[in-house]
């Protein structure tokens, strides 16, 4: 006879949201960040938000990029991330928010339109090739930072932007 799983709590789902560079696994992120907010105030372009209310009382206050509206620029030094007392942002890990993918069908280079400017703004070297002008994300090299997105200028916008739904563990001291 099986034995079945009913009676037993499955772990809380998560939500998946585009958290600043750096960011542990979500368990561990949300179990340890203090909602503080100085990842917030250090970031020099204003890309970190709040997460609001609407995604529930577990994630609502942590900081959260939202691309469409300030993408990360991916800062050399990560202010962020060394404002982070907590740790649940640590630069012992790859800062990986998530990736880009283009939507070929919606992408003007797509179209016999020449456009290259997810190309020309990537702050990520070798995240984006161009193969007979059209955009290729690579996706080893992409770290989600939404910069793409944020400059693509296609009537509907050709950058689909996926969070990273697996981040490594806060590692060992």
């Amino acid at each position: 006879m099986a034995t079945t799983a009913l009676g037993t709590r499955s772990p809380p789902r998560t939500i998946p949201v585009f958290r600043p560079p750096g960011a542990i696994e979500e368990a561990e992120f949300l179990a340890g960040c203090t909602r503080c907010g100085d990842c917030i105030t250090a970031c020099p372009y204003d890309a970190i938000h709040n997460a609001p209310e609407r995604l529930g009382e577990r994630v609502a206050a942590t900081p959260i990029i939202e691309a469409d509206t300030q993408a990360c620029l991916m800062c050399e030094d990560f202010p962020c991330i060394a404002s982070c007392e907590p740790g649940v942002l640590t630069d012992r890990i790859p800062p990986v928010m998530g990736t880009a993918v283009v939507t070929e069908h919606l992408c003007l280079a797509y179209h016999h339109t020449t456009c290259t400017v997810c190309s020309e703004r990537c702050p990520v070297e070798g995240a984006i090739l161009l193969t007979d002008g059209k955009p290729t994300v690579i996706e080893a090299a992409c770290t989600g930072c939404g910069v793409c997105r944020y400059v693509c200028p296609a009537p509907e916008n050709a950058i689909l932007l996926m969070p990273a739904f697996a981040r490594p563990n806060r590692p060992k001291p």
